[in-house]
C-alpha cells in the first residue's frame, strides 16, 4: 500500500483488461490497437462489442500505416479482430475522425 505524506493512505486499484475494453464500449471511445507482427500498421475504431475470449468487433475502423501515415478504410461492415497476437490497446482521441468533437 502507497502511503501520501502526514498518515494519508492511498490505495491502488487493479483494473481488469475486460473491465476497461467495457468502459470504453460504454464511453463509444476511439480505440487504436497495436499489432505485435506489423509494428508500422494500427487498427482504429469504435469498439460496438467484445467477448471473453477477448475478439472485438469494431465499428467505423481502419488500418493506419506509420511510415506513410496513410488511412485505409477496412469497409462498410463491422471489422472482427482478436487481440491474441495484439501489443496493446489504448483510447485514441482523433479529432479528424471523432463526430461532434466540438461538444
Amino acid at each position: 500500500m502507497a502511503y501520501r505524506g502526514q498518515g494519508q493512505k492511498v490505495q491502488k486499484v487493479m483494473v481488469q483488461p475486460i473491465n476497461l475494453i467495457f468502459r470504453y464500449l460504454q464511453n463509444r471511445s476511439r480505440i487504436q490497437v497495436w499489432l505485435y507482427e506489423q509494428v508500422n500498421m494500427r487498427i482504429e475504431g469504435c469498439i460496438i462489442g467484445f467477448d471473453e475470449y477477448m475478439n472485438l468487433v469494431l465499428d467505423d475502423s481502419e488500418e493506419i500505416h506509420m511510415k506513410t501515415k496513410n488511412r485505409k478504410p477496412l469497409g462498410s461492415s463491422p471489422a472482427l479482430l482478436n487481440l491474441s497476437r495484439c501489443l496493446m490497446v489504448s483510447s485514441h482521441k482523433s479529432s479528424a475522425r471523432t463526430p461532434n468533437s466540438h461538444i
